[in-house]
């Protein structure tokens, strides 16, 4: 009777755990206030990007009314980078919405599956389904585990870089405006060039515009294509290195195969299950 009632309870104790993780625990981790912090992080690096995206337009515009076409190749590389940025944008947003999802599919899915295997293998005593149960249990919680842990190490490496990618911003901005005062006050020179010293004082006056902007246009992309490493590193590669460390751990702790062909049970065992 005793032998009875142990197994009943523990039948029942996982299919407890299983209710608990779908009524409960699921509520806390699929809910946006639970990854408040999480979200926060995200949405700071969004409107670092979109800044970064913005700033990055205004210079390929100003740099545009530049004379002559020296400087059009790097307008165009400043434009080009307006889709790299996007890719980051698009990363931010899938981590964003995979932070309540993972949690939901962890304590919705996997883990209440996993105890219910459980429970069924008290009965049917098969090595089998506890191996893929506790398979599940270890894949459930990396599921949920990842997201925040990319984010974390993200945010790591963001305050290391995030004064550098401001002042990018803040270079961006500063040169755009220098430009177009630049560029303004390079017609008005051309003009009274043009009108004491003919043709050839005008593109004197137009060589010395598109000089003194160079070197800080040169600069601008310099400074938007580091930022834009560091984006692509933060939001984009150390989620991926994160997600195959998870695998790496969940590979270490369960085994990479789930066995399809249970064990053979020796003699011994049988019997001892014959007498429970």
């Amino acid at each position: 009777m005793n032998k009875t009632l142990s197994k009943v309870l523990r039948a029942v104790i996982p299919l407890l755990v299983a209710a608990a993780s779908v009524f409960v625990i699921a509520g806390y981790a699929a809910s946006p206030q639970f990854h408040a912090s999480t979200i926060s992080s995200l949405d700071e690096k969004t409107g670092t990007v979109l800044e970064l995206t913005a700033a990055s337009a205004a210079a390929s515009a100003a740099i545009t009314l530049l004379p002559g076409d020296t400087a059009t190749p790097i307008a165009d590389k400043l434009a080009e980078l307006s889709s790299y940025f996007l890719i980051v944008i698009s990363a931010i947003y899938l981590e964003k919405y995979l932070t309540t999802i993972t949690g939901y599919a962890a304590f919705v899915i996997l883990i209440p599956a996993a105890c219910i295997l459980l429970s069924v293998n008290v009965f049917a005593r098969k090595e089998m389904i506890r191996r893929v149960a506790w398979k599940l249990t270890v894949f459930g919680l990396a599921v949920a585990l990842v997201i925040p842990a990319s984010v974390r190490v993200s945010d790591m490496i963001d305050e290391t870089y995030s004064a550098s990618i401001q002042s990018t911003i803040n270079a961006a901005i500063q040169t755009t405006d220098q430009i177009a005062v630049e560029e303004g006050e390079g017609e008005e020179e051309a003009e009274a060039a043009e009108e004491t010293g003919g043709i050839r004082g005008f593109i004197t006056g137009v060589k010395e515009t598109v000089t003194s902007s160079g070197e800080n246009i040169k600069r601008v992309l310099n400074n938007f294509v580091n930022a834009l490493a560091v984006m692509l590193v933060t939001s984009c590669l150390i989620p991926i290195l994160v997600m195959l460390f998870f695998i790496w751990v969940t590979k270490i702790l369960i085994g990479s195969d789930v066995a399809l062909v249970p064990r053979r049970i020796p003699a011994e065992e049988r019997r001892e299950e014959r007498r429970d």
